[in-house]
């Protein structure tokens, strides 16, 4: 199956797609600031580069976009009809790499959150994905997972 738009217009719309600084992890970040909560972005010092990292709490908080991530579930993870193969392929490594990444993240002994972007789509949504985030923060839970309809916390990884 041929892509609906010319390759030069694909190209276009794809770099327009960021890795850091969306509009999700803007919306969070702003309300956990408020909420005066202080952290790092993108910090190189800790792997994977998390999108927020809190020293004081010894955490990290990733907002994943569904797409890209396979949120499981949701209905933002779809998958292009065509080139299957390529998706396929592409979205398998990501999910390994986020395995990886938060295997290496537990074993340094870092407490783990993950926001999916389908869980900060409108205000009310941030709002309540801030105090889940807030109240974990506060928490000996090491793990958190916030996606729009389901909220998971885990004490071990």
């Amino acid at each position: 199956m041929t892509d609906i738009v010319d390759q030069q217009t694909r190209s276009r719309m794809m770099s327009g797609i960021r890795g850091k600084n969306t509009k999700p992890e803007l919306a969070l970040r702003r309300a956990l600031h408020a909420r005066g909560f202080r952290f790092r972005l993108h910090s190189k010092n800790v792997f994977g580069q998390p999108d927020l990292v809190f020293p004081k709490y010894r955490a990290v908080v990733f907002v994943h976009g569904c797409f890209w991530h396979r949120h499981e579930g949701c209905r933002f993870a779809s998958t292009p009809s065509t080139r299957e193969e390529f998706w396929r392929k592409k979205f398998e490594a990501n999910v390994a790499r986020d395995s990886a990444v938060r295997a290496k993240l537990f074993a340094e002994r870092w407490r783990l959150a993950t926001v999916w972007e389908c869980a900060l789509r409108k205000p009310d949504q941030v709002k309540a994905t801030t105090d889940f985030l807030s109240a974990w923060l506060h928490s000996n839970e090491l793990q958190l997972q916030i996606g729009n309809k389901d909220i998971r916390t885990r004490t071990n990884p």
